[in-house]
């Protein structure tokens, strides 16, 4: 009994909770970006150069690369970490990867961190980092990244265990939508992230959750299409489009499709709507930012000649 107690008493010690401030944002960092990645984000260019841009720049950045979602092997396999630095031409990368939290936990471990521009997170599965990572001196270094004004990007799985609710986190495979893991990181606040949305027809996974979790965002990604989040501003970056879950839209949907006498493609029937290439949205006020009307430009009377 005693060797039970002292087990779980070294575990809990391992895993002390990290320290959350009182934020001023509903679901974005105070500072610093994240960029969250829908997964295969391939040669998508303006996905890759907003992420080399947030990071200092190619000769400037430095970027650690976590590939613990990709299992034991991903401690050696350099080859996500060469195709990073592939499509960013950072020159400064390296390799981070752990599956004991007490290593997760030590000084010694999370000094590649310290100095870090950007950190990105592979895709796998993401109840892998949950388990290596989660309330540790590493995860308080990831939001010391931010605090530094740094990006944190993900893709896949590196994408969902951005949010706070883990979404698809089971052992038992991702097919299982609410499991064994149901802690994300919490670098978006008060959200749920699925990824791989229309590629594999999960554009319905989020909705019955976020009717019965008010208080959270869904965001649903398309394949190589991303979000930048900078404090409670998103925007769509990409080439397909990102699905909005609010529990507003849910429960009262009857979309709003004209506004100012044009239709507004962003209103929707439905339970969640879409926002492609370029659109913002404000998370904390729930709505979708309104560009403003470039007037036609008023012909000078010397064209005329």
């Amino acid at each position: 009994m005693l060797a039970i107690v002292a087990f779980y008493s070294t575990l809990f010690a391992q895993r002390a909770p990290i320290t959350v401030k009182k934020s001023d944002t509903r679901h974005g960092p105070e500072k610093g970006s994240l960029l969250i990645i829908g997964g295969n984000v391939g040669s998508q260019r303006d996905i890759w150069e907003k992420f080399t841009e947030l990071a200092g720049g190619k000769d400037k950045a430095v970027l650690v690369v976590v590939t613990t979602a990709g299992g034991d092997s991903a401690a050696f396999d350099q080859k996500g970490v060469a195709e990073v630095k592939r499509q960013t031409g950072i020159k400064n990368v390296t390799l981070f990867h752990t599956s004991d939290l007490k290593e997760a936990n030590s000084e010694k471990f999370i000094a590649p961190l310290k100095n870090a521009t950007a950190v990105y997170f592979e895709g796998g599965r993401q109840w892998r980092i949950a388990d290596s990572y989660l309330n540790t001196l590493t995860h308080q270094a990831f939001i010391d990244v931010l605090n530094r004004g740094g990006v944190i990007a993900g893709s896949s799985a590196g994408a969902s265990i951005l949010g706070s609710f883990l979404w698809r986190g089971d052992t038992k495979g991702a097919h299982i939508l609410v499991g064994d893991h149901t802690q994300g990181l919490g670098l978006l606040k008060n959200s749920a992230i699925d990824q791989h949305l229309l590629v594999r027809n999960r554009q319905f996974g989020l909705v019955d959750f976020i009717r019965k979790s008010p208080e959270l965002i869904g965001l649903g990604l398309d394949e190589a299409t991303a979000v930048l989040v900078q404090r409670d501003s998103l925007q769509v970056l990409g080439k397909s489009v990102v699905a909005v879950y609010d529990y507003n839209r849910i429960v009262d949907n009857a979309g709003k499709h004209v506004v100012d006498g044009r239709e507004d493609f962003t209103a929707s029937s439905g339970p969640f709507f879409f926002l492609r290439a370029g659109q913002k949205y404000d998370l904390s006020k729930r709505q979708v930012i309104k560009e403003a009307r470039k007037l036609p430009a008023v012909a000078n009377k010397t064209d005329y000649k």
